[in-house]
């Protein structure tokens, strides 16, 4: 099953619409809940995040047993200051930073402990060594479960990584990055992406398969782009996203699914990648479902991964 993204929940998405897509999710079979500290800073009127783990946590407090069948998953580091301009007056990932965002996240969730928990964003004012103890104590103390990495070059990942193995402390299991089937052009510019880290390239696909990681994929479905051409940015325009939307719709059509549901079940055939899909409407959420009772067969993975 992929993993509910839920940026919007309590800003461009008002709370009763987030509650009836929370409880389809739940219904469809969903279980994985992805949030962060700092959602949606830039549509909040105060200028901070936390309004997505808030109403998450309103939402389970109404729904007596609900957290017991779902894993909630959050992060540190992106969230702005009280002065100056992000992204030079985020949070970071100091020990003190990480200690404050992850009472404060638990606090607004309502909950006692997180089953995953990101560093949104690498901070390199601060040593790794510094980073991975302050996360380690967060796994002792139990109110962490598992650690990733967002936004985040592969060598920095593998490097905080040996330095978690080199003490005996828990390591980054996971990498968060925008991973889809139509890809940029590599260096051109997509508007909305922040974060200059923050694709899966082949180096990082490598390196999460190398090393058992999971990779958890966020914009899977560009925005609407594979549906709505208008959405799609010129950094799009290649003969790479030609090819590929070809073999996209010979296999939909095949499937008789839509492109949507046909980029998920491509997404989810390789057992190490974990779609993150954001929804508005309850007829988004029931598209993506049904893509997760798709199988796609070796010789339709292989057709779709390398069209001719």
């Amino acid at each position: 099953m992929f993993v509910l993204g839920t940026m919007h929940f309590g800003t461009r998405l008002d709370e009763r619409t987030s509650f009836e897509l929370l409880d389809r999710f739940v219904d469809a079979g969903g279980t994985r809940i992805d949030t962060a500290n700092c959602y949606a800073f830039w549509s909040d009127p105060s200028g901070h995040g936390g309004t997505s783990e808030a109403l998450i946590g309103r939402w389970l407090k109404q729904r007596p047993g609900m957290r017991d069948r779902i894993q909630l998953s959050t992060k540190v580091g992106a969230e702005p200051g009280e002065t100056g301009q992000w992204p030079a007056n985020r949070e970071g990932l100091s020990a003190t930073a990480i200690k404050a965002a992850v009472e404060g996240s638990l606090g607004r969730l309502g909950v006692d402990r997180v089953e995953m928990y990101w560093t949104h964003m690498d901070d390199r004012s601060v040593s790794l060594t510094e980073v991975s103890r302050a996360l380690n104590e967060l796994v002792s103390a139990g109110v962490v479960g598992r650690l990733g990495a967002s936004n985040q070059p592969a060598w920095r990942v593998e490097a905080a990584r040996q330095v978690a193995a080199a003490n005996n402390w828990a390591a980054y299991g996971a990498v968060q990055l925008s991973y889809s089937y139509l890809r940029p052009r590599p260096e051109a510019l997509v508007p909305g992406n922040v974060h200059e880290h923050g694709w899966a390239t082949y180096e990082s696909l490598d390196h999460v398969h190398t090393e058992g990681l999971e990779l958890w994929a966020y914009s899977p479905l560009l925005v609407g782009g594979y549906t709505r051409p208008e959405r799609l940015p010129e950094a799009y325009e290649h003969p790479g996203t030609t090819a590929r939307l070809a073999a996209l719709d010979e296999l939909a059509s095949e499937l008789d699914a839509t492109r949507h549901q046909t980029v998920l079940a491509w997404l989810l055939a390789d057992a190490a990648v974990r779609p993150i899909v954001g929804v508005s409407t309850a007829a988004q959420l029931d598209e993506a479902a049904a893509a997760v009772r798709m199988t796609l067969t070796a010789d339709q993975f292989s057709r779709l991964t390398t069209p001719a």
